[in-house]
């Protein structure tokens, strides 16, 4: 990774993009793909990508990442200046106590914490995950007065306070990789096929697309406008290799292992086939998953665009997902945008991705 790829990265994970509330983070992805990309565009709920133009009768193959993160928005104020919240897509409550964040106010950013009862004095007897409306963030104001006064109202958007760093030689840790690595490496996947010699017959679209942790709305919005005939879907997936997790339940991913291929559901047999075999002869490592019904990302709601997009999902092993500790190997990340440039590089103008019957 070049230091100018891995300044662009760190500022990326450490820009807050709840969902609904991407704008900055999106305004920072679309400034880093401009000088990479023919155009870069966007749309009405702030859904961006950026674009390589190919040939006139090649094919067009989308490569989609979602660009948002967890979170809470503000709900109530009480007199006493206390604010509670709801969540913003799958917030882990359990984890939520004694956890600094950032509320996004009408005067800025305003640091709070969540309260936490010391162990000394709260009933420790049967105790239990806290429901999201026992969550009270203190910002330090006595009054629902001070807090306005503060800019802060109902409906503003919070995130945990913690950022990312690095662990040992090859690991980042920290909040928000789900998803905002995608982005990143969508983003070095145009990057490197812009340096090509010669352009690809295919155009190729890099989206970063918003609102996939509340439904993948994003997603919908912007593959029904791009209409591809072959959409990648990158997202983070459960490693499974730390303890307590059970195999087999949850399936055999470990970080470092290279990147996953899904199986069933979304995924179009004949996408993945393609997949392994680039996988194969540029003989980069792939795991495989199994997802019999849904895979509980954008590849749910792109393959079904219109009369159907073939569409396959390509997920970076992350550990200990939607907490402020989640972990990737960047092995993996590399490996990954290896597989998608070696992947678009693949198709050619004849190339239909059909099932024959």
């Amino acid at each position: 990774m070049s230091p100018s790829s891995k300044a662009f990265l760190l500022d990326l994970l450490a820009t807050p993009s709840p969902s609904g509330f991407e704008s900055k983070g999106q305004r920072q992805w679309a400034a880093y793909m401009r000088p990479l990309a023919d155009r870069v565009e966007s749309d009405a709920y702030g859904n961006a990508w950026a674009t390589l133009d190919g040939g006139a009768h090649g094919r067009r193959i989308m490569f989609e990442a979602h660009a948002d993160e967890i979170g809470y928005m503000v709900r109530y104020i009480s007199a006493e200046g206390f604010i509670y919240v709801d969540r913003i897509g799958g917030s882990d409550v359990a984890i939520a106590r004694g956890r600094r964040v950032d509320i996004f106010g009408d005067k800025g950013t305003v640091r709070g914490v969540i309260g936490n009862i010391a162990m000394h004095i709260r009933n420790r007897e049967d105790e239990k995950v806290p429901k999201t409306h026992h969550l009270a963030i203190d910002i330090g104001a006595s009054s629902a007065k001070e807090v306005a006064k503060a800019g802060i109202r109902v409906g503003h958007p919070a995130v945990y306070a913690d950022g990312v760093e690095e662990l040992g030689t090859h690991m980042l840790c920290g909040r928000a990789l789900d998803n905002r690595i995608g982005g990143f490496i969508i983003a070095e996947v145009i990057a490197r096929l812009s340096k090509r010699k010669a352009r690809l017959p295919s155009t190729v679209y890099a989206v970063n697309a918003v609102q996939e942790e509340i439904g993948g709305n994003g997603a919908a919005m912007v593959t029904h406008r791009l209409m591809p005939d072959v959409a990648i879907v990158l997202d983070v997936t459960h490693a499974t290799d730390t303890p307590e997790i059970d195999e087999k339940k949850h399936g055999d991913v470990k970080l470092g292992g290279g990147p996953t291929l899904t199986h069933g559901a979304a995924n179009h047999i004949e996408v993945v086939q393609r997949l392994i075999a680039v996988a194969d002869k540029h003989e980069i490592t792939v795991q495989h998953e199994a997802s019999s019904r849904t895979t509980g990302t954008d590849a749910d709601v792109v393959f079904t665009q219109q009369s159907g997009i073939p569409s396959a999902l390509v997920s970076l092993p992350l550990r200990y997902m939607h907490s402020v500790v989640e972990m990737i190997h960047l092995d993996d990340v590399e490996n990954t945008i290896q597989l998608l440039v070696a992947f678009a590089e693949s198709v050619k103008a004849k190339d239909e991705f059909r099932v024959k019957v």
